[in-house]
């Protein structure tokens, strides 16, 4: 008896807070019941998806600048070859992602798959502890660098414990990816003014929270896998990361959870294969012809609505009411293969104008691959010293652009954007599609230096007589420090574009999509990754029978490679890219704003 009552009073409380309105629209807690803004969410709670996110980077971070070191030196793979194992590794994860957050907006919901993928990213980060530790699953050991040095290869049933650990990692780091950054944004309400401020500087933070997790990564992580070993390395990773999933875990109480539905990327398939199956149809010359349900018709139940644009007609076809559909309809909703809303035909017409503005963000990620592979091993030919007695490990060199971003990023957010909101009359200062295009110029220039440098850098060894050196061993007498203007420039790029994407995407995507849009962009540097796979080995195919080494970027002594022309090509070809982006970007229009109806009246 004393239970119902407690329930009684609990829903008239509910109920109560709802009349205030206190409730958070379309999202409940951990309970099921409906989210409350002064119990749940907001920008306090929004910290431990940032420290999920600080713990994330500072446990696999390290892995994309350092592995090709891994592969290369302890399971002995051509220098290209360990390149590409480590760009198709990450293109994995990224490209993982969007079909990981398909399954957690539809099925599982996005905290679960946080969960989840935590544990596989523990799973593939111990195993791969596990095969660092014990000789018996690597090579013997061997100096590869020295010619005529016939070390063994890594292979058989090591090699796929290898890619098993890889892989598992690689599905882990896609779920995180997919769900927590969107799990972070749905703590704001979009209709507040206060929070939606407060979900530009969440975005804003999520990059500050990957630098943070990065820099110590770079620095500690680095370190204990070059001086006290891989094993330590990845044990202090896989550590990190069950650290950051237990933080990530207690504030269940404390979220606002979004309700899981039918993925918004179905609901544009849907107009895709309607507008196929109308496309002997003829189009209706007055919009008002097509097809939508009536504002009235769906009482007491929150729904979208989209004006009609004059773009990409052909998928107005999937909103065509054929006569036999309207004799023969019953009281029920359409087949949504064969009938679809003009809203949800707006929908898919602002997907497929985003998707120019995707295509070019892929080469940056192209140039960033580069950088975290052959500038690597760039570094590794230079002195290393900062004092006698300490030497900077080359995969720590990105630490200079990470540290600049963890100052630059809370001055930009807090004084730059106000700033710049108030000449222009934006709230985040710039539009996103300037912000995009400010880092995509940026990266063009960053290729451009690091073909100077390389150019410097080959000089100096050839004066030297050290064309052979061996790295590391025979440091060249220039300082490593050279790299840091690429990564500088490249750094500032990131934070333009990065942030950009973020933002662009989560806003411009329509409301079934606002979770997975901001795979969109893991999507665009998963195929950026591929990308430069391709890349390397055309460029070496091309260049085999004009080059004494086999190709630009062939075999493993980088001293007689061409990488200088490579990265120039890589600059011309990301220039021209930024021209394509401009094009675009200038065609490209914001999506209108929606009205939404609710128990019968429509708001704005």
């Amino acid at each position: 008896m004393k239970e119902n009552s407690e329930v009684v009073d609990g829903n008239v409380k509910w109920m109560h807070e709802e009349e205030k309105g206190e409730v958070v629209e379309g999202k409940v807690d951990w309970k099921g019941r409906r989210a409350l803004k002064h119990k749940h969410g907001g920008a306090t709670v929004s910290l431990l998806p940032l420290a999920m996110i600080v713990f994330e980077n500072l446990a696999t971070f390290s892995l994309a600048v350092n592995l090709v070191s891994y592969f290369h030196g302890i399971m002995h793979y051509d220098i290209a070859d360990a390149a590409n194992m480590v760009t198709n590794f990450s293109g994995v994860a990224y490209i993982l992602s969007i079909v990981v957050a398909v399954v957690a907006d539809t099925w599982i919901g996005r905290y679960k798959c946080v969960l989840i993928s935590g544990f596989f990213d523990f799973l593939g980060l111990a195993l791969l502890t596990v095969q660092a530790h014990y000789a018996n699953l690597k090579p013997p050991i061997c100096n590869i660098s020295v010619e005529n040095a016939h070390c063994e290869k890594l292979g058989g049933k090591h090699e796929a414990f290898l890619y098993i650990s890889l892989y598992l990692l690689a599905f882990g780091s896609a779920g995180v990816k997919a769900s927590l950054p969107s799990h972070g944004a749905d703590q704001f309400d979009e209709r507040d003014p206060k929070e939606a401020r407060q979900l530009s500087s969440f975005f804003n933070g999520t990059l500050l929270a990957i630098c943070i997790g990065a820099a110590v990564s770079l620095t500690f992580i680095v370190w204990i896998q070059d001086n006290k070993g891989w094993d330590y390395g990845f044990g202090i990773s896989t550590i990190a990361i069950v650290l950051g999933t237990i933080f990530f875990a207690f504030g269940l109480p404390l979220y606002r959870i979004q309700v899981t539905k039918t993925s918004g990327i179905i609901e544009i398939i849907q107009v895709f294969i309607a507008a196929i199956r109308n496309r002997n149809l003829p189009l209706p010359i007055n919009p008002v012809e097509l097809y939508e349900i009536e504002q009235d018709k769906e009482a007491a139940v929150e729904i979208e609505y989209l004006p009609h644009r004059d773009i990409f007609r052909f998928l107005d076809r999937a909103a065509i009411q054929r006569e036999f559909d309207v004799q023969h309809q019953k009281p029920k909703a359409p087949n949504p293969w064969k009938l679809c809303r003009v809203t949800q035909v707006e929908n898919a017409k602002i997907i497929l104008s985003m998707v120019p503005i995707f295509c070019c963000t892929i080469i940056m990620t192209l140039c960033l691959a580069q950088l975290q592979t052959f500038s690597i091993q760039q570094g590794f030919t230079m002195d290393t010293s900062i004092t006698k007695h300490f030497n900077i490990p080359p995969a720590s060199l990105p630490i200079i652009p990470v540290v600049f971003l963890i100052i630059i990023i809370p001055f930009y957010d807090r004084i730059c954007v106000p700033l710049l909101g108030k000449i222009t009359g934006i709230p985040t200062g710039i539009t996103h599609l300037q912000r995009i295009g400010v880092g995509l110029i940026l990266s063009s220039i960053s290729m451009a230096i690091s073909a100077i440098v390389e150019v410097k850098r080959k000089g100096v060894a050839r004066d030297n007589n050290m064309l052979d050196a061996l790295p590391v061993i025979q440091p060249l007498p220039l300082s490593i420090f050279w790299l840091s203007f690429q990564y500088f420039v490249f750094g500032i790029a990131d934070m333009f574009t990065y942030v950009g994407l973020l933002e662009f995407f989560y806003s411009e995507a329509p409301k079934g999509l606002k979770s997975t849009s901001t795979c969109f962009l893991w999507c665009s540097m998963a195929l950026g990754y591929f990308l430069s796979t391709i890349m390397v080995q055309i460029v070496n195919g091309v260049t085999k029978n004009i080059t004494a080494s086999g190709g630009w970027l062939a075999g493993n002594n980088i001293n007689r490679n061409h990488l200088n022309l490579f990265f120039l090509f890589l600059s011309i070809l990301s220039l021209i890219n930024f021209f394509v982006y401009l094009l675009v970007s200038k065609r490209y229009k914001y999506r209108p704003k929606s009205s939404t109806v609710k128990d019968g009246n429509s708001e704005e």
